[in-house]
């Protein structure tokens, strides 16, 4: 019996279920992150679980009878499971340091971890089959250019609800929506299917939602309380569950910690009453700036990265910093706004720029990881006035990290700075003058232990990776990940051999989320690590990609050899280009470079990748071959662990030219290839 006809047409329905497949995705990696502490810092595990999902519902097609109700019951179990079991762990592991919560709670990793994974597959698996099930209705390039629009589609709805700070009841509204459209329930059982997993669903989001002094920014679940303690206000502000700021008057936390005052006894400037300019980066509720303040600061310029942050400080904090005039604030990445600003300081101070969170899904780069690197470090240096000092304190935990930073200052400065270990934990004041007379140390620093790893650079930013390799906990994570992928893709698709003839699909798409990887991390270099910066590159590569497709569909392109050539040419021209001369540009030429040295290759990839999809015999198996490519591509990610980032393109170049040799002989030929 022929199923009935969807009640939208395929091109319409086909935009809607592939926006809602990535914004479902980016949801997923949002929401799951803020309530299971290890996404904090491994968030690409739910990215992998999405493509393994994605990959597996494009396998299904052909395959399955009824529509994949199944995906929303098992958003609502994952709902439910991680808001009953919500999750805090341990700060440090494998040599890898987390600044999270103290103690650990909830499930421990080995349990949550794959059920999330698997949840997130499962989950995704449903919208993908309901993109891929309007895959044969249209020719190949056809249906895969409306794909695209309804990626592009999704993430730009994502970021507008960004923007609007919305809180996540806005994406479970979104969600049973959606479902209920797309997958046109008509008898009683099939509503049930839909309707009571959305009453969860919304439900469970609201309940979070509404939670007392809960906020959401473009990266945390903010929450913050007030009281009083002994007879002093006190704010205490979590990210994501885990203590982040603690807002006091400024004079009773100079008291109690003596790390915020020792910049003002180290730097020479601020012993002489020179402080006309002070820059925060860091700057939070607003305490450093308070205490700025009270040092006599004329001007503080305040840096602060989430605007949630910032806002709560200038409604609660005691002191009310934020609304001196003598205090103006940006947000922004304090890299960029070194990179960007022609301001000199008497002093600059990083305070505790600690993030709690990764950049993106797809990547291992954390919010200031290019802050403390030997290139930033050298900036701060040169937006010293003469006689200025620079500063950064936080609570290390860990003897080689303070002497890695001490020692990259030592490299940035030119001369040993002044180290003081103040406190349990390591907390540490790290100060140096621009000059070795600008600094008044109280015990000359002994240098640091032999064995003291070297300071990170913005090729390989791991300021927290002791060595330079990668963790054991991570490469037993994504072995399990593969493991784990290769079941599902033989219990969902058949036999292996159904993919066989799209090996060469399959690595484009490894090579594919490197080059996307690298792309992120350069944009977030230039620009910012911001969520606006991430979202407008995840949008420039699926516009790329679009153009490909466009392009290859309504104009005669180069033979697939010659596009491969354009592509290595352009992974070798990528890697060329330092990021140091891409810094030295004006923004303006920063970015007109910068999209042509990042999207060069990856339109050149994927109008190879849009020659081959349109010749090739099963659309379906041959796009869920590139899209299981990408699960494997987002582990070989961790590479840059070892490789560094402009690594990454050696490793996709290599991978390019396995593709190529995949690829069947009659297309190698740049004659029969046209």
């Amino acid at each position: 019996m022929t199923a009935p006809q969807h009640w939208i047409p395929v091109r319409p329905r086909l935009v809607v279920a592939s926006a809602f497949m990535l914004f479902l995705e980016l949801a997923l990696i949002r929401w799951t992150g803020s309530n299971v502490v290890h996404l904090s810092y491994f968030s690409n595990f739910v990215l992998l679980g999405s493509f393994l999902g994605i990959g597996l519902g494009f396998m299904r097609v052909g395959r399955a009878k009824q529509l994949p109700y199944y995906s929303a019951i098992i958003l609502a179990a994952l709902v439910m499971v991680v808001t009953l079991f919500p999750v805090t762990v341990n700060r440090e592991a494998e040599g890898v340091i987390y600044f999270t919560s103290l103690s650990t709670s909830g499930p421990p990793a080995w349990v949550i971890l794959p059920v999330v994974f698997i949840a997130a597959a499962a989950t995704l698996m449903g919208p993908a089959e309901l993109v891929g099930r309007c895959f044969p209705e249209l020719k190949r390039l056809e249906a895969y250019t409306f794909d695209l629009i309804g990626s592009v589609t999704g993430i730009t709805a994502f970021t507008l609800l960004s923007f609007l700070s919305a809180p996540p009841l806005a994406w479970g509204i979104i969600a049973a929506v959606t479902y209920a459209v797309l997958l046109w329930p008509r008898t009683l059982l099939r509503q049930l299917a839909v309707g009571i997993p959305a009453v969860v669903v919304i439900g469970a989001l609201g309940v979070e939602s509404f939670a007392a002094g809960a906020l959401w920014s473009p990266y945390y679940k903010v929450t913050y309380k007030q009281y009083q303690y002994q007879e002093m206000p006190v704010l205490d502000i979590s990210v994501n569950g885990i203590p982040h700021q603690q807002a006091t008057p400024a004079q009773a936390r100079l008291g109690w910690e003596p790390q915020y005052a020792l910049p003002y006894e180290r730097a020479v400037s601020a012993l002489e009453g020179r402080l006309d300019d002070v820059l925060i980066v860091g700057a939070g509720s607003g305490t450093d700036v308070a205490i700025a303040l009270s040092k006599g600061a004329k001007h503080v310029d305040a840096v602060e990265i989430d605007p949630k942050l910032r806002e709560i400080g200038q409604q609660f904090h005691p002191d009310h910093p934020y609304d001196d005039p003598r205090v103006s604030t940006t947000i922004d990445d304090g890299r960029a706004f070194l990179e960007r600003t022609d301001t000199k300081y008497d002093l600059i101070l990083f305070a505790l720029p600690d993030s709690l969170t990764l950049v993106s899904g797809a990547s291992s780069l954390r919010l200031e990881s290019y802050l403390f690197t030997v290139e930033a470090l050298t900036s701060a240096r040169d937006h010293l006035k003469p006689g200025g000092a620079f500063a950064m304190y936080n609570y290390y935990r860990e003897q080689w990290l303070v002497d890695r930073l001490a020692l990259t200052a030592q490299a940035a400065f030119g001369h040993a700075p002044c180290v003081d270990d103040v406190g349990n934990g390591h907390q540490a004041v790290i100060t140096a003058g621009l000059a070795d007379t600008d600094q008044k140390c109280g015990e000359p620093w002994p240098g640091a232990a032999a064995d003291t790893p070297e300071p990170v650079t913005d090729d390989r930013p791991f300021l927290y990776l002791e060595q330079q390799s990668i963790p054991v906990l991570y490469l037993v994570t994504l072995g399990l990940v593969l493991l784990v992928s290769a079941l599902a893709v033989r219990a969902a698709g058949g036999p292996y051999r159904r993919m066989r003839p799209y090996a060469d699909l399959f690595l484009l798409g490894v090579g594919f989320l490197l080059m996307e990887t690298k792309s992120v991390t350069g944009f977030a270099l230039l620009f910012g690590t911001t969520w606006l910066v991430n979202a407008i590159v995840f949008a420039g590569v699926l516009v790329a990609v679009l153009a490909a497709v466009v392009i290859t569909q309504r104009f005669k392109t180069p033979p697939i050899p010659v596009m491969y050539g354009m592509l290595l040419g352009g992974l070798a021209l990528a890697w060329l280009v330092p990021n140091a001369w891409l810094l030295s540009l004006p923004v303006p030429a920063r970015a007109v470079v910068a999209v042509v040295v990042n999207f060069l290759p990856i339109f050149a990839a994927n109008v190879v990748f849009a020659k081959r999809f349109a010749e090739t015999d099963d659309s379906t198996s041959a796009f869920g071959a590139n899209l299981l490519g990408a699960v494997v591509g987002g582990c070989l990610e961790y590479l840059c662990l070892v490789v560094g980032y402009q690594g990454l393109l050696v490793v996709a170049g290599l991978l390019y030219l396995g593709a190529f040799w995949l690829l069947p002989r009659e297309q190698q030929s740049p004659v029969l290839g046209g």
